[in-house]
């Protein structure tokens, strides 16, 4: 088969030259789909039918094998010369180009309107840009398109009863936005054919990633040029156009960054702490901290589930509703901390059951320690919607959230092996290294949210329910448990005064 350019290598393209040349050249050196990425894909496919559904006279070309997506473009054309209106998953081809179509929809003699369907909850340049190679191909094939629509997921949507096709999708006209992309689009084309024939792949650096794909460009990156640890690119919050800066006064290493040449307050502390050889602690702010905090502390986590489309009534889509929490308390100073949780096991609304033994889980009196309370205080706030009885309770709940994650956020305690992040995971290993999350089946929340929502509401892990359930009580309770010690070394330190804890005495060999 001729080498052709497709939409999405289209959009490699202008993400970073060098991603689609290696994705045509040397394909080896692309990182495999993550979970991530697949539950994205997941997302999009479960939609799609409900935004199909806008058109109930819609015909399916599509694909199974590669067989049948070298014949799309022939079945395509006997659709049309068969006088369909609507059709879905249609490919067209012209000249080197060549896309497959969500939606197209003929409204007159070679002319038709063009629908874009995307899982996100609204229209973002990269749908423009996408739209506009689409366009292009069309008009190369003869056609003249009318009216461009983007179908998305209305996030303003709350589930009662049977799901409504209409109700949960949105629709928004971006015609004129991509219209005006089309003579870029083209010019942006004729350079992506040539970086594909091209011998050499292009500066690979991640200076050149657009479209806010530094991020995951970085990981491709990461297959091209060894990285050692402690490069320039372990610096937080960078992005595109600061690593150019960087790059441009021939540094490598972070350690090597003048502090008067970044902007963020982040990457500063980052590069004080780095230069300072050990963390910088503000004791007094600590102290302040902890001396608001009552008896006893509960140690709080939730862990939710989210989709595109809602699974139960009252809720909106991607709205995240606890279905685990993990809870450790502390009734005194001085106090072995105990233990408590709650997981929902079965398919049904997990409100109610869980307020209820939330509440004889917690008190009425002394603080709840969360890590980022806004995500907490935000699921409580769901909670007493979904279960009014217990509204008060949550309520008086969020006016007793403290967040643990500020003495970190807040910079009151910097550690250069924090990487400038307040993140439970960047943090523990650091003031909590007795604990781990290596070793364990699910690490991290999305994974928690994918297992239990495949055990659970999908039946998609029906089998392996019981193993991924006990996996989840693992993974919760190391949460909170990791709070603890977090805060015990915490209590350590303001009682030692100034004089320095072991950490801050150690080599951060960066």
């Amino acid at each position: 088969m001729a080498m052709q350019l497709s939409k999405s290598d289209y959009m490699l393209y202008l993400k970073h030259p060098a991603w689609l040349w290696l994705k045509k050249n040397d394909k080896s050196k692309l990182p495999a789909i993550t979970a991530d990425l697949q539950a994205l894909f997941d997302a999009g496919n479960e939609f799609e039918q409900y935004a199909e559904a806008q058109f109930p006279d819609g015909v399916r070309v599509g694909f199974n094998d590669y067989g049948q997506y070298l014949s799309m473009p022939a079945r395509t054309t006997v659709e049309l010369e068969n006088g369909t209106k609507t059709i879905f998953q249609g490919r067209f081809e012209f000249e080197k180009l060549t896309f497959i179509c969500d939606v197209i929809k003929i409204v007159g003699e070679r002319e038709l309107d063009l629908y874009e369907i995307k899982s996100s909850t609204s229209v973002n340049l990269n749908h423009i840009l996408d739209l506009a190679f689409q366009v292009t191909v069309l008009e190369g094939c003869g056609f003249m398109v009318r009216d461009i629509n983007v179908l998305h997921v209305n996030n303003s949507y709350v589930r009662q009863g049977d799901i409504s096709p209409r109700e949960l999708t949105a629709s928004t006209d971006v015609t004129e936005e991509v219209k005006k992309q089309l003579n870029k689009a083209r010019r942006n084309i004729t350079a992506a054919l040539e970086v594909v024939m091209a011998e050499v792949m292009p500066d690979p650096s991640p200076s050149h990633a657009k479209l806010y794909s530094y991020k995951d460009w970085l990981e491709v990156y990461k297959n091209i040029v060894p990285m050692p640890e402690g490069s320039i690119y372990e610096l937080c919050r960078l992005n595109a156009d600061e690593v150019g800066l960087i790059e441009a006064q021939g540094i490598t290493m972070l350690k090597d960054i003048p502090v008067e040449l970044v902007s963020k307050a982040k990457q500063r502390e980052q590069l004080l702490a780095i230069a300072a050889g050990q963390p910088v602690i503000n004791i007094p702010k600590i102290k302040k901290f902890l001396d608001n905090l009552k008896y006893p502390l509960y140690f709080f986590d939730y862990e939710t589930l989210a989709s595109v489309v809602p699974c139960f009534d009252g809720i909106r889509p991607y709205q995240q509703l606890p279905f685990q929490y993990s809870l450790h308390i502390i009734d005194a100073p001085g106090s072995a901390p105990r233990h408590m949780g709650y997981l929902h096991t079965d398919n049904s609304n997990p409100a109610v059951p869980l307020s209820k033994q939330l509440k004889e889980h917690i008190g009425p009196e002394g603080s709840v320690l969360t890590w980022n309370m806004g995500f907490e205080k935000g699921c409580n706030t769901t909670l007493a919607v979904l279960a009014p009885e217990y509204a008060s309770f949550y309520e008086q709940l969020n006016e007793r959230i403290a967040d643990l994650m500020i003495i970190f956020s807040k910079s009151y305690y910097v550690d250069a092996r924090f990487m400038g992040s307040a993140s439970l995971k960047n943090v523990m290993p650091v003031l909590a290294s007795e604990l781990s999350y290596q070793g364990l089946t699910i690490a991290e929340g999305g994974t928690a949210q994918r297992q239990w929502m495949g055990a659970v509401i999908y039946g998609s892990l029906k089998a392996e329910k019981d193993q991924i359930l006990t996996d989840l009580e693992k993974y919760c309770e190391l949460d909170t448990l990791a709070m603890v010690k977090i805060y015990n070394f915490l209590v350590k330190l303001a009682s030692n005064g100034n004089n320095k804890p072991r950490v801050a005495q150690m080599s951060l060999n960066l």
